[in-house]
């Protein structure tokens, strides 16, 4: 991925990786670092920078390709 580029988190597989890590929008932005704001705009299908998904995913515990659309 390029400088700039976004990327496009699953919906689907981002709640259910919450769920599972016991995270709603606000434990989950603290835990990533990332503002409730932004996490609810990624939820609703918004795209977010490749730094933004990793911090996701590493505050979530999963692989960033298991949060990433196909």
């Amino acid at each position: 991925m390029k400088a700039g580029e976004e990327m496009r988190i699953d919906r689907k597989k981002l709640i259910l990786a919450m769920l599972e890590k016991n995270h709603n929008v606000l434990q989950l932005a603290k835990a990533s670092g990332i503002s409730r704001v932004t996490i609810s705009s990624i939820r609703s299908g918004k795209s977010c920078s490749p730094v933004t998904a990793k911090k996701i995913a590493a505050a979530l515990n999963v692989p960033i390709e298991n949060l990433i659309e196909n």
